[in-house]
Formats: C-alpha cells, sequence, structure tokens
C-alpha cells in the first residue's frame, strides 16, 4: 500500500515537471513576440519619424436618403403598350377635318390654323427623318420623338417620310402609317404636308400642344 503510494506520489512530481516546463516554455515565446513588436515598431518609428497622435475627430456622419424607387420597368411597359396600340388601319378621315391638299386638324380646330401652317406661322423647333426605317422602328422613332416633343416643350416639328422614290413600285411606304400614327397622339392638334422648301409631299409640319405660341422670324 505504502509502494503505491509513492509511485502515484511520483507519477504526479513528474506531471507537475511538465506542466511548469511547459508554462515556462509559453513565458518564453510570448516575450519573444514582444520582443519582435517592439522591434518591428522600432523600425517604424526610425523609418517614418517622429509621429504625433491626432485628436479624436468630432465628425457626424450623415446618410443621405434613399432615392424613392422608379417603377422603370413598368414606364417602359406602358411605353411599349402605348406603341403597340398606334394602329395602321385608322379611319383618318373618321376622325379629323380633312381637305385636298393632305391637312388634318382635329374637330374644334378651325382651318386657319392649317393654313398658318403651310405659311410657316409657327418656327419648326426640331426634326424626325424616318428614312430607311422599317414600320416597326418608324412607328417606335415617331413615339419617342413625340415624348421628347412634350419635355422639351415643342409647339411645332416636322416629320420626314419620304416620297418613297426608293421603295418597290415607287409608292411611299411611311407616308399613309405616319399620318394614321399621329392622328392617334393626343398630343397632335393638326398638320399639314410641308411646303415645297421644306420637304414637300416627302414631310409634314406638325403642330403640337402644351406650349406657348412662338412665331417665325420674317423671312
Amino acid at each position: 500500500m505504502k509502494a503505491r503510494a509513492l509511485h502515484e506520489l511520483g507519477a504526479l512530481r513528474d506531471t507537475l515537471r511538465t506542466l511548469r516546463r511547459e508554462a515556462a516554455a509559453q513565458v518564453e515565446r510570448e516575450a519573444v513576440a514582444r520582443a519582435r513588436a517592439e522591434r518591428e515598431r522600432h523600425a517604424f518609428g526610425e523609418a517614418v519619424g517622429p509621429v504625433t497622435r491626432l485628436a479624436p475627430a468630432r465628425r457626424t456622419e450623415h446618410r443621405p436618403a434613399r432615392p424613392e424607387p422608379l417603377a422603370r420597368q413598368r414606364a417602359l411597359d406602358e411605353q411599349a403598350a402605348l406603341r403597340q396600340a398606334w394602329s395602321d388601319r385608322v379611319d383618318v378621315e373618321s376622325l379629323l377635318h380633312t381637305d385636298d391638299e393632305l391637312s388634318f386638324r382635329r374637330p374644334g380646330v378651325g382651318p386657319d390654323v392649317v393654313a398658318r401652317l403651310r405659311r410657316g406661322h409657327w418656327s419648326i423647333q426640331a426634326q424626325l427623318d424616318l428614312h430607311g426605317l422599317r414600320r416597326d422602328e418608324a412607328r417606335n422613332a415617331l413615339h419617342d420623338f413625340l415624348a421628347a416633343a412634350a419635355r422639351c416643350g415643342w409647339r411645332c416639328v416636322r416629320v420626314v417620310h419620304g416620297k418613297g422614290l426608293g421603295s418597290p413600285g415607287g409608292a411611299p411606304v411611311l407616308k399613309a402609317k405616319v399620318q394614321r400614327w399621329l392622328v392617334q397622339s393626343d398630343a397632335v392638334i393638326a398638320y399639314a404636308q410641308a411646303s415645297g422648301p421644306q420637304g414637300g409631299a416627302g414631310a409634314l409640319v406638325v403642330l403640337l400642344a402644351g406650349a406657348p405660341e412662338r412665331r417665325a422670324a420674317p423671312g
């Protein structure tokens, strides 16, 4: 019994010695790490020179408010639906008053408006040339052009559809379509075939709503 106790005591002493050695090794490793860090700080100080600690900055971070989300896709869908709604089969004569010179005006708009369009009473502020465009391309271009006109407040614009000289059979493909598309836009008050210097039978001068009059300069 006594021998067993002595054996257990010896094992305990060996365990304590092992723990002390491990503890001493850990202390030595930490001392080496501190010394290395101190050498690195010293080397940095020698490299950059004296360093002055800055006072704490008294700043307040202002985060800008997030902009309201815009339903961009819905707007694009609505524009696409509007373009698709423009029909090529509208009976123009049933919608608008007409005359023999390819002029159109909405009900309630007097014939003097068309006459003034032909005389250049309003300055032409922008032009859209549809030459070389296919049907869908021309329709989309015209829609976007009228939308831009509304944003810019343009009163009078010119739309060039061409005379069809390069079309099969020499027939103007876009001419009738452009006339029908224009009468389906609420922005269009009236339009007339352009005079010779303004494009003649290959163009229309279009009067738009929503902007003050602007007379042409005397020529």
